[in-house]
């Protein structure tokens, strides 16, 4: 597989990795009073990450949607005795993500804004820090490169969630930390050995390679126990709802936002393309594994009394028809599952900083605590009603359309599949429905209620890009398919398997 080079002055790719880095810099340089400090830290962290979202627009409007190679390239070499090389580029794919971690870590940063008192420094730091990895991840063509992006951001989660947390705080980061970690000797395990037998760390020519059908396997399933845990997929999400509920705001939406898609992503980087056969071979594993997820995780969901624990579990949910469509290898199936994660990248983070709004407020989570809200809060309750609808599908909102064609994907390849992935936007709008109408209508009954504040004028501003978000992707769909089209349909001719290969494995 071949690349194209666009022409530009300036190393655009490495200046999106590596700007919030050089914030991070200038914050760990500032001296002073503690609170010339914290100020100097936020200003710094929203003009880096403010930057950062501007250049990555500027990679949007560039970009050629005409062709499936990868763009914007950048390749030196690095550690030339091993043919390790600092290899950079964007595909349809990849420029969606990008683009999607530069406006969330924007808004994490307005949203941390007043509610991060302590160590204001060192968090912004983390954040920045953070966003460099994330952004890495998405534009690394090389295997080395990309996994040190992609563990990279372990550290600085952990730190967020360990310091700025809740009152479990260090229990959840621990486990966050342990379970993922686990997930990553197995992927590094998996790409020494790619790298011995093809000999390259190149992932443009590891996607052209041809391995063993029986190596495939062994390599695929090394690889499945690191993405799996990323996704969260059932039964390896079990560190996912204590990380949200004790994390910080912000760092609940980072979490749902981006690193929950990095699984998803890695999948299309590294098993389909790479072990076309091996995933065909295990395709119904994923089917059964997403099928419980997408159910369990919503009947979960319905017993929840704490809105975060809820929202989590429900991202379980949402992230079982990722893989049921990227699986189906049908073109509406994984441009679904695509759509689905950049909706649920916008719905879910939106949905935790309703949550922390009224936590600001209140220092509560539970649903309990609350009811009435749209008395004293109208503005608050229309905005939680859009993202509430949104989560559960409504037609000219961004969660329909990555159902829709995730259902219609999985239907030309399973009916069965189909019908029971189905049930989860059923269950989907019960819980969601359940969660609005006890926390928005009723009668204002707790008494802290009725002195409570509707939302200012930087959470407006802090919601107003989501709910553009994802009005724009649910009414116009087009603008962000034509993007990802010519990527994906590449995408599913390099992961067909061959006739050979999937005799071999029956057999064996």
């Amino acid at each position: 597989m071949g690349w194209a080079i666009i022409l530009i002055e300036w190393p655009i790719l490495s200046v999106l990795i590596f700007l919030p880095l050089v914030g991070s810099l200038f914050i760990l340089s500032v001296r002073g009073e503690q609170e010339i400090v914290a100020a100097n830290a936020r200003a710094v962290a929203l003009w880096a990450s403010l930057i950062t979202f501007a250049i990555s627009l500027l990679l949007w409007i560039k970009f050629d949607r005409t062709t499936a190679e990868f763009q914007f390239i950048e390749h030196r070499e690095w550690i030339s005795s091993f043919g390790i090389s600092y290899f950079l580029g964007v595909d349809g794919i990849s420029l969606l993500f990008v683009v999607l971690t530069s406006v969330l870590t924007l808004i994490c940063i307005l949203a941390s804004w007043e509610s991060i008192t302590v160590r204001v420094k060192e968090y912004m730091i983390a954040f920045l820090v953070m966003e460099t990895m994330m952004i890495g991840v998405f534009c690394a063509l090389d295997t080395v490169l990309f996994y040190i992006f992609f563990e990279g951001l372990l550290i600085p989660m952990f730190l967020i969630i360990g310091i700025w947390g809740g009152p479990q705080r260090v229990y959840a980061a621990f486990k966050f930390f342990l379970y993922t970690l686990t997930g990553s000797v197995f992927f590094l395990i998996a790409l020494l050995a790619m790298y011995f037998e093809a000999g390259t760390t190149s992932i443009p020519e590891l996607m052209s390679a041809s391995f063993a059908p029986k190596m495939q396997l062994w390599l695929w399933l090394a690889l499945f126990a690191s993405f799996a845990v990323k996704v969260p997929m059932w039964p390896l999400h079990t560190w996912l709802p204590d990380a949200h509920v004790e994390a910080p705001t912000a760092g609940s939406v980072i979490l749902a936002g981006v690193l929950l898609k990095l699984g998803g992503y890695a999948f299309i980087r590294f098993s389909l393309p790479m072990l076309p056969d091996a995933s065909a071979y295990f395709t119904p594993l994923i089917y059964g594994l997403s099928i419980i997820a997408v159910i369990y995780t919503s009947l979960v969901a319905l017993m929840q009394e704490d809105m975060k624990k809820l929202i989590a579990y429900s991202s379980v949910a949402h992230m079982g028809f990722v893989t049921i469509g990227l699986f189906t290898l049908t073109t509406q199936g994984v441009e679904g599952a695509l759509v689905i994660m950049l909706s649920h990248g916008l719905i879910s983070s939106a949905l935790f900083l309703c949550v922390g709004v009224v936590y600001d407020r209140m220092q509560s989570r539970l649903i309990g605590t609350y009811g009435g809200l749209v008395h004293r809060m109208p503005v608050y309750a229309l905005v939680f009603m859009v993202f509430t609808l949104a989560s559960i599908g409504l037609p000219g909102t961004s969660g329909f359309v990555g159902e829709l064609l995730v259902l219609v994907g999985a239907y030309q390849v399973a009916t069965w599949v189909a019908a029971l992935a189905a049930t989860g936007v059923v269950l989907g709008a019960a819980y969601m429905l359940w969660l609005y109408g006890r926390v928005i209508f009723g009668t204002l009954e707790n008494e802290a209620l009725k002195s409570i504040l509707d939302l200012n004028r930087r959470e407006i501003l802090m919601f107003a890009p989501i709910i553009v978000g994802v009005l724009w992707l649910g009414v116009y769909p087009n603008s962000f398919l034509d993007v990802m089209h010519v990527s994906v349909e590449n995408l599913i001719a390099l992961s067909q398997p061959s006739e050979m290969g999937q005799t071999l494995l029956i057999v064996k």
